[in-house]
This record gives structure tokens, C-alpha cells and sequence, in this order.
């Protein structure tokens, strides 16, 4: 990868701006040095993001893996400003890395943590918390879940902690601890981190603190994003404190911002539907050797080229917008979330198609009259009702809406239905734990407006 190609890459990252990090990249300057083994953020009146152009080379495949060392180093720098670290442990920079490393893979999936599972991939013992489980080590996780293990203890430990860092329960206090227990005194656990640690080592108390115009772009990723599921008691410690407290204040933008990526999911999984009353725009590509602001990729590549490249140019039209198939939990456990869920559904009415179905552990058909919603429970909550109505019906698409708090699925229930692209809606408050041990494709909400 060349200088061109990161820049190209890094414009991308703040456009799609995932983990709200977009704040924090728009006032770095990129500077290539190899003066850093990797990334590395300084905290100047005029910040530089430092780019070790031949790690990039060396262990990035792909450009997700670029942009996921980038959102690593971010991360490392937003804790740094809400936590103002002086010193950290090698056992407290190994589970601070390990939590990070879990959020990229929660919350950008098995593309960007492709990078940590390549880096980490030979690391054993503790190290092995700092990149997702392989398939034969999520088969030995789900065996000591069950209890029929043969491991020691020590082994047992590391793979509970291991399971319960990538469903979000464990934090980096655990990690930690678990780090400190398992590594005799004196010894070093021999693994090279990601990103600027050495920095972070020789800190003084009171110049931890980041100043300037970096500290304010970090605000302000703070208040686009929740801090929790990092340290035991984030607000104690000031980190997210402010982030939530902003979105109390903000509920209406936080609200229409909770419609629209809710809606940007549905969107994904809608099906033509030729009696749709919804009409939408709908765009249309074309090339021309004309220049595009649209198109970066070939704005840089007129700059070296001898040639005009066609640039790729967007333009739209009306069109009917499809429709999507629907199952609604209404259990129990999603009564303190409901009535934004059935809001936001009925605004959404004119995508969902009918019969729109409810399942506690049944499912059945419902409706959204006036702002309510009509529907047949029996009470408690069931997945596989679901899988068996979606087996059933075969529909090409589905999206189930949900908390994720569920039995426990059988392989041979998820294989049944392999020929539908079904896609589950976790709210922001739910666990996706035992749908991502089914292996089941799922997004989850931001955290609702209180």
C-alpha cells in the first residue's frame, strides 16, 4: 500500500464514520515516519496521526483491515483522554487492547477483526483475549459453556473470559485480573501490542491529559457515541458520562438517528414488491471521462495518470420501493422498549409486508392500528418458533426484531432455513450472545432515547 492509497482509504473512514470517529480524524494530519513501530496519535496544538507505512504493508490485506487499525488507535487515544492515564501495567495494556479489539469485531464485524485474527493468530494462553475465537476454539468455548470440557482450570478460565468478552459482558477490570492471576511474578507476558503503547508507558502524571483541538474533536465523539462495556464503572471514571447525559438532552435527534439506522437495515433486506404503495429515489451509476466530486479514486488517479479515467457519476429516479417480511418479539422482556419499537414500525409501515407477524413463542399475525399494536401473545419467548414459520413459508428475506434473550438454537434449525437471508434487530439493551453463537447475522441498535 502507498502513502495515496492510506489517504485514500482514511477519506473513506471519515465518510462512513463508524465508532463516531469521524470528529477525531478530520483534525489529524497524516504524516508517514518510521519512527513508530505502528500508529501513532500526537497531542499537539496541530495533532499528527503517525503511519508506519511498512507495518500497514506488512499485515494489512485488505482496506478494512487499514481502517480497523485506525479505529484501534483512535479507541486507544479516546481512552486516554476520558480515563487520563498516567501509567498502565503490561497486564492493563493487554486487556485494554483485548476490549478494543472486541468492540471493532462487535460492532464492524469479521472484516476489520480479520486484522487481529491474522496478527494474534500464533499468540496462546491469555494473549489469545486479543483476537476472536477461531471456529475450533469457539467449539471448545461452547463444550466448557456445557460443562463437558476436559481442560484445566486455568484453560476453563481463559476460555469463559474469552466467550464473555465477545458477547460484551466481561471488561477490561476482568481481562485484567485474569492477566494478573494467570502470569507468575516477574514474568512478562511476551506478545507485541497494537498501536502507540510505549507513548502511553512513559507518560507523567499530569501530562496525560489531551489538549486542544484533539480533546475537543474526542468530545465530540463522545457525545455521538455510549462508553460503556469498556471499564467495570465507566461513568466513575468519566468515561461516556457526558455522552449520556447529552442524550437525554438531545432525545429527538437521538430518536430520528435510532429510525434511521434501524431503517438503513430494513432497507438491506426489502424484496421487490410490485403492490408497494411506497415510492422512493433510486439511484443510477454511470461512467464518463469527465471528473467527478463524487468519486475520489479517480480524482487521484488524474493526478498521476496521463489519461482522463472515467470517473463513476450518481444520478436518481423514482421507483417503487420494496418490501420486507417482519417477526416482532413481543415478550415480556421487550415491554420497556415496545412503544418506541411499535412506533418506529408504523412509521415504517409502508416497507413492511403483510401479514406482519408477532412471536413470544408462537408466531402471529399482528397489526398496527393508530399507533397500537394488536397482536396475540402467550407469553414467554421462543426463536425457533420463528426459524420453524420461516422454514415453513420460505420467504427470500426476513427480519426479525428483537432483544436476543432466547433459548439456546440447534445447528439443525438455523441450516433449515439456509435459503432465506434472514437478519435479526437487536435492541440497543439486548444480547446478541446466543445469536451469534448460532450464527445467526444480526446489527445492533444504539442505545435508545430515554
Amino acid at each position: 500500500m502507498k502513502a495515496r492509497d492510506f489517504q485514500q482509504v482514511y477519506l473513506e473512514l471519515i465518510d462512513e464514520n463508524p465508532l463516531a470517529i469521524r470528529a477525531v480524524l478530520k483534525v489529524l494530519c497524516v504524516e508517514f515516519t518510521d519512527a513508530v513501530p505502528t500508529l501513532a496519535v500526537t497531542c499537539e496544538a496541530r495533532p499528527r496521526l503517525l503511519v508506519n507505512l511498512a507495518f500497514v504493508r506488512a499485515h494489512c490485506r485488505t482496506e478494512a483491515h487499514v481502517k480497523a487499525v485506525i479505529c484501534h488507535e483512535f479507541l486507544h487515544v479516546l481512552l486516554r483522554h476520558t480515563e487520563r492515564f498516567t501509567t498502565l501495567t503490561q497486564a492493563e495494556h493487554l486487556a485494554v487492547d483485548a476490549v478494543i479489539n472486541a468492540i471493532i469485531h462487535r460492532s464492524l464485524g469479521p472484516d476489520y477483526s480479520g486484522l487481529m485474527s491474522r496478527y494474534y493468530a500464533e499468540e496462546r494462553g491469555v494473549a489469545r483475549l486479543l483476537r476472536p475465537p477461531t471456529g475450533r476454539e469457539q467449539g471448545r468455548i461452547i463444550h466448557n459453556c456445557w460443562g463437558d470440557l476436559r481442560a484445566s482450570e486455568t484453560e476453563k478460565r481463559v476460555l469463559s473470559a474469552w466467550q464473555g468478552l465477545y458477547d460484551g459482558r466481561v471488561v477490561a477490570d476482568d481481562i485484567r485480573d485474569l492477566a494478573r492471576d494467570l502470569v507468575k511474578p516477574g514474568r512478562r507476558i511476551n506478545v507485541t501490542l497494537l498501536g502507540n503503547h510505549d507513548n502511553l508507558a512513559e507518560e507523567k502524571p499530569g501530562n496525560a491529559a489531551v489538549t486542544g483541538p484533539l480533546a475537543d474533536a474526542l468530545d465530540a465523539s463522545l457525545k455521538a457515541m455510549n462508553g460503556s462495556g469498556v471499564f467495570r464503572s465507566p461513568k466513575a471514571r468519566g468515561f461516556g458520562a457526558e455522552a449520556y447525559r447529552n442524550e437525554v438532552r438531545a432525545a429527538d435527534t437521538a430518536m430520528d438517528q435510532w429510525r434511521r439506522e434501524t431503517y438503513a437495515v430494513l432497507r438491506r433486506h426489502l424484496l421487490p414488491d410490485p403492490r408497494s404503495t411506497a415510492r422512493e429515489p433510486s439511484s443510477r451509476s454511470f461512467a464518463l471521462p469527465v471528473l467527478s466530486p463524487g468519486d475520489r479514486r479517480a480524482a487521484l488517479r488524474s493526478m498521476w495518470s496521463p489519461f482522463l479515467p472515467d470517473a463513476r457519476w450518481e444520478t436518481e429516479h423514482t421507483a417503487r420501493a420494496g418490501s420486507a417480511h417482519v417477526y416482532l418479539d413481543v415478550s415480556g422482556s421487550m415491554f420497556a422498549e415496545m412503544p418506541l419499537i411499535v412506533s418506529l414500525l408504523g412509521r415504517l409501515t409502508p416497507y413492511i409486508r403483510r401479514p406482519f407477524w408477532a412471536f413470544s413463542n408462537v408466531v402471529a399475525p399482528a397489526r398496527i392500528e393508530q399507533g397500537r399494536l394488536i397482536a396475540d401473545t402467550t407469553g414467554g419467548t421462543s426463536m425457533g418458533c420463528v426459524l420453524d414459520h420461516v422454514a415453513r413459508t420460505k420467504p427470500r428475506a426476513a427480519i426479525v426484531v428483537t432483544d436476543g434473550y432466547i433459548e439456546a438454537l440447534r445447528p439443525n434449525q438455523v441450516a433449515a432455513i439456509a435459503a432465506t437471508r434472514l437478519h435479526v434487530i437487536v435492541t440497543r439493551d439486548g444480547n446478541a450472545a446466543l445469536l451469534q453463537r448460532a450464527g445467526l447475522p444480526y446489527t445492533q441498535l444504539s442505545r435508545l432515547p430515554k
